[in-house]
């Protein structure tokens, strides 16, 4: 996802106001239900795939104040998506909230912490501002392009590790028969850690110095551009496998991210190759 040039004005003064209003929804609207759910607070939206009360609340406010921030901008959220799909057209032109309501949605339906609330905002199809809300530690972090990142108020660069052999999460469940059975044959024996089940929490503890890098096949917009935008501010490196830039809406699969680029040549090395 390539940078482009930010200007000061109406959209970035809303910085502090997106992280207050999801740190506001994790408290009020989240953390109540926490381990808290009733008989019918929980649907399968597809084989396996869970939606919450609490992902529809958070989503339809989302979808209602953000636009608010930004005069002429509108929501596509993960919720809006599944009844819609048509939301994702146009999502190269204008202003544009990608939401994720919930990140980790299994995670907090089994009563486990490690879920999130994200929220990206596009320019003409441009990550141009990212947040990352873990109510559960009270994380908060957040990027503007050419501007850096923070998290919990502190300015983070990323300071790669020595390792001679990057550590990381290869998200290997969406992958298609073809490229699957390539993995299989090619994998050389590496062992990859397993992610939390929230692209959120993985983006984290990259930050933080856990993973060296991490890697998905399905690249959702609202599960990966602002965690992407977080990465590249604090000096991190992202790309499709091949080497080229993810653009939002490409229709490619496939993604490497990595705390310098370094590291994400030598996480390259490790996958295979079809």
């Amino acid at each position: 996802m390539n940078r482009v040039s930010v200007p000061t004005g109406r959209p970035f003064a809303s910085m502090e106001k997106v992280a207050d209003l999801l740190v506001e929804l994790g408290s009020e609207r989240v953390l109540p239900r926490f381990r808290s759910l009733r008989q019918g607070d929980v649907h399968e939206k597809g084989p396996g795939d869970l939606v919450t009360v609490v992902d529809h609340e958070v989503e339809e406010e989302l979808t209602r104040r953000l636009p608010e921030l930004v005069p002429g901008s509108r929501v596509v959220g993960e919720e809006g998506v599944s009844r819609d799909a048509s939301l994702l057209a146009g999502m190269g032109q204008g202003w544009v909230w990608v939401v994720d309501p919930l990140d980790g949605t299994v995670n907090f339906v089994e009563g486990r912490p490690d879920f999130a609330l994200m929220v990206g905002l596009l320019k003409d199809g441009e990550p141009v501002a990212a947040w990352i809300h873990s109510p559960p530690t009270a994380s908060i972090a957040a990027a503007q392009s050419g501007a850096g990142a923070t998290l919990n108020g502190e300015q983070l660069r990323l300071e790669p590790g020595m390792a001679c052999e990057p550590r990381g999460i290869a998200m290997t469940k969406y992958l298609p028969p073809d490229v699957r059975a390539v993995w299989e044959r090619s994998s050389n024996g590496t062992g990859f850690g397993q992610g939390t089940g929230s692209a959120a929490i993985d983006y984290l503890a990259l930050a933080r110095g856990q993973w060296d890098f991490l890697f998905y096949w399905r690249t959702h917009p609202w599960d990966h551009v602002p965690g992407s935008l977080f990465v590249q501010e604090a000096g991190g490196h992202v790309a499709r496998p091949d080497g080229t830039a993810c653009r939002v809406g490409d229709g490619r699969s496939g993604l490497l991210v990595a705390e310098s680029a370094a590291a994400w040549r030598s996480a390259r090395r490790l996958l295979p190759r079809p």
